[in-house]
């Protein structure tokens, strides 16, 4: 049978694909359906047809699927953000196992009983609302001109007034109120994507969870002329209300004149308080399922700082990266795509020696200033590319390596990386990812290369969305 475009078709949502979506078939064939969950039987209408599959579009739910819940945010569809917030969240946390064991599956070419095996827990989260530590507004206006701040709509541009996400903290709501109503007060106005025009782009607040130091920093289409620091009309009545903000410690603009999908601009300037903000991130137990909390890290954060969104969960991750990694005080450990030092310096505590390496120089900068504050003297942070400066270390200057750690983009670890990895042969390898797709395609290759798959365990660091990172620990073979 062919089907159509805007056709009405009644279908009994039968599983969920990497992205969220649900799949309803006839006679076969499958529909994918927007915020569909498994269990729905539910009316679509078909908007796109190919040979193999077609889409469609969730019009009502006929009958609702034992896991459907009522989404917190009234948003949640049109935002995008949050794929699968209408999902109850212990069916949540088993889609993400499953989307990752599938992908060991099927793309690492691991038997099925030896992943369930090897697989610990998935660690999800005991409230998984309200867990990130940073939020990008963009600055829009509506149909009669008020300035708004909010969310994309799912695959548009189009901004969706909404100042009180689900996902994030709490001062958010006040700092973008304070915000709104100055640029209405001062006629400040919302940049403009079609005309470049306009001054206030994006709003992008921090907080640090421990600390409870709060960031702002205005994301603007302007210069102050000459030598005057005045970026902003009235800015010192802006600066004056968002100072009395409880936590307040930073705020900054950023200056961003190019048109594009950039958020941030390279020139920071800060007109009030501190130019970071301090959060600290703790060890925790995972013998003892991760509740007891010890020593800890602490990080100053900048406006272009990468730091993990999710604090809590980001401490059981690398808690976890940690006890994989089996330290004893002996080793040299090499943390690759270290970003901020985040993890080399949870390994430095444990460590005779670390190397962290990372592509971006402000965020080596950061790292060993971190160390600094810190008073860790055994980590050593390197400006390169992981697939470049690992081989130059190794094959020139002969420092090996006990363990090795990657914490790589999306994309996974060059495959250069992974053949000086392999030369280097260290006891262990510990590998955090955040697609796990092409985590299991690299562990094909370190597995064929002579390592064995030993444990790997899902962290849910992203609730309510698709998204999720997963920790694995490699032994080599012939140790």
């Amino acid at each position: 049978m062919g089907y159509e475009k805007n056709q009405m078709l009644t279908v009994e949502i039968v599983d969920i694909t990497a992205q969220g979506e649900g799949i309803g078939k006839l006679d076969g064939y499958p529909f994918f359906v927007k915020d569909a969950i498994i269990g729905d039987k539910a009316r679509i209408r078909v908007t796109r047809v190919k040979k193999n599959y077609a889409y469609g579009r969730l019009e009502k739910v006929l009958v609702p699927s034992p896991f459907r819940i009522t989404p917190k945010c009234a948003f949640h569809k049109q935002c995008g953000g949050c794929q699968i917030q209408a999902m109850d969240y212990e069916q949540q946390l088993r889609f993400k196992e499953s989307k990752v064991k599938n992908n060991l599956v099927r793309i690492g070419g691991f038997a099925p009983a030896f992943i369930d095996k090897i697989m610990e827990p998935v660690v999800g989260m005991e409230e998984p609302f309200h867990y990130r530590n940073k939020a990008q507004y963009p600055i829009g206006t509506d149909r009669e001109g008020n300035p708004i701040a909010g969310f994309y709509a799912g695959r548009t541009h189009d901004i969706i007034a909404n100042t009180d996400c689900a996902l994030g903290v709490e001062e958010n709501r006040e700092i973008l109120e304070v915000i709104l109503s100055y640029m209405r007060n001062q006629h400040v106005s919302a940049y403009n994507e079609v005309t470049g025009e306009g001054v206030i782009r994006h709003v992008l607040i921090r907080k640090g969870f421990q600390s409870g130091e709060v960031m702002v920093c205005l994301i603007i289409n302007a210069r102050p002329a000459g030598n005057d620091c005045q970026y902003l009309p009235s800015q010192e009545k802006l600066i004056e209300s968002l100072s009395k903000i409880a936590g307040m410690m930073s705020i900054s603009v950023s200056i961003n004149r190019e048109k594009g999908n950039t958020i941030m601009g390279k020139e920071i300037h800060t007109l009030w308080g501190n130019s970071t903000i301090k959060d600290t991130i703790h060890f925790r137990d995972v013998s003892r399922n991760f509740e007891t909390a010890g020593w800890g890290i602490t990080f100053a954060i900048s406006p272009l700082s990468f730091y993990q969104v999710n604090p809590l969960q980001t401490e059981r991750l690398y808690s976890l990266a940690l006890s994989y990694a089996g330290l004893t005080g002996k080793e040299t450990v090499w943390d690759l795509y270290c970003g901020i030092g985040t993890i080399s310096l949870f390994l430095a505590k444990n460590a005779k020696q670390v190397y962290g390496v990372e592509i971006v120089p402000q965020a080596i900068e950061d790292a060993r200033q971190n160390a600094a504050d810190n008073g860790i003297e055994n980590a050593q942070f390197l400006v390169g590319k992981a697939e470049e400066v690992l081989p130059e270390m190794y094959e020139q200057k002969g420092i090996s390596a006990d363990v090795i750690v990657v914490d790589p983009p999306r994309k996974g670890c060059d495959g250069a990386c992974l053949e000086t990895i392999l030369k280097m042969m260290p006891e262990r390898v510990v590998y955090v990812s955040c697609d796990s797709a092409t985590l299991a395609r690299d562990l094909k290759v370190l597995c064929d290369g002579g390592y064995e798959l030993k444990k790997g365990r899902v962290v849910d660091m992203f609730p309510m969305t698709i998204h999720v990172e997963v920790a694995c620990c490699l032994q080599r073979t012939d140790s």
